[in-house]
């Protein structure tokens, strides 16, 4: 075993991640980012940390344009997946639990990727101007014009304060209690006006294939398959820094996340793909 290599890998596995959305494919680029390590003249390397953060990055980088491509062919919404808390590297700094929250991977899909690495790189771990330029292939100015582009992209999407941990379980015990109860005014009483449901089954199994925008739209919708899809079990799950539930049902199991903006569930996120559940527990 390498103690060098492994006592950076949380760290590694923290950016491909990110990155990635995929802790499946953000595994594959720290092996092989182990291999490189391996080949590398260890005396030619003056700091470890900075050299494999870049190689990890450069390898995630790569990794995230084909997967764009692949992804444009997913059945359906291709959604993050949930990951452990305990397993998606380091959470010292808010920066760094913001850019691990289910919604803010997910709103991270509608950059490209050099927005997204160098957004990565810079917001969640400080990685200055004229490291990323080696990983983007590109000069610090440019970087820095990237990242301005990225957050701007995602300033109104990401809401400050965060709710708390209390406020966010309490929100969606109600949630699924309301739902599972065929309470349409108590369902709607916590659904923002322009509430989102998302729903990611991969062609694996039965889910929507499009977005249901919406209040009134999105509570027929969880009335209708909490109806017709008796919940026989449930679990609660930390991942990606915030509470989730595992639920089962006829139809199969399923993870579901909220997001929440001042005080109200801006965005229901149900992953229903059972290959996307391996990093969750």
């Amino acid at each position: 075993m390498d103690d060098v290599f492994e006592g950076q890998r949380p760290l590694l596995l923290g950016i491909a991640y990110r990155m990635l959305g995929s802790m499946w494919d953000a595994e594959d680029v720290v092996q092989e980012a182990y291999l490189r390590w391996a080949g590398t003249d260890r005396e030619a390397v003056r700091d470890p940390r900075a050299f494999l953060a870049t190689v990890v990055s450069r390898l995630a980088l790569d990794q995230l344009r084909s997967a764009r491509v692949t992804r444009e062919a997913y059945r359906g919404e291709w959604l993050p997946e949930p990951v452990a808390t305990d397993a998606a590297g380091p959470l010292d700094t808010a920066e760094l639990r913001d850019s691990l929250s289910y919604a803010t991977l997910h709103m991270m899909e509608r950059l490209t990727p050099p927005e997204r690495a160098v957004f990565v790189l810079r917001d969640a771990f400080e990685m200055p101007y004229e490291q990323i330029s080696e990983v983007v292939g590109a000069s610090a100015a440019t970087c820095r014009q990237i990242h301005r582009r990225a957050v701007g992209h995602l300033t109104a999407a990401r809401p400050r304060p965060r709710p708390s941990r209390e406020e966010h379980e309490r929100l969606l015990a109600r949630f699924l209690e309301a739902a599972a109860g065929g309470d349409l005014a108590g369902l709607k009483d916590l659904l923002s006006a322009d509430v989102t449901v998302w729903s990611d089954g991969g062609g694996k199994v039965s889910a929507g294939t499009r977005p249901v925008l919406g209040r009134d739209k999105a509570a027929a919708l969880l009335l209708g398959v909490t109806s017709k899809y008796a919940f026989t079990a449930q679990r609660w799950l930390e991942v990606n820094g915030e509470p989730a539930l595992r639920l089962t049902a006829r139809g199969g199991d399923q993870i579901v996340l909220i997001d929440v903006r001042d005080g109200l569930i801006h965005a229901v996120f149900a992953v229903l793909n059972p290959d996307k559940f391996r990093y969750a527990e």
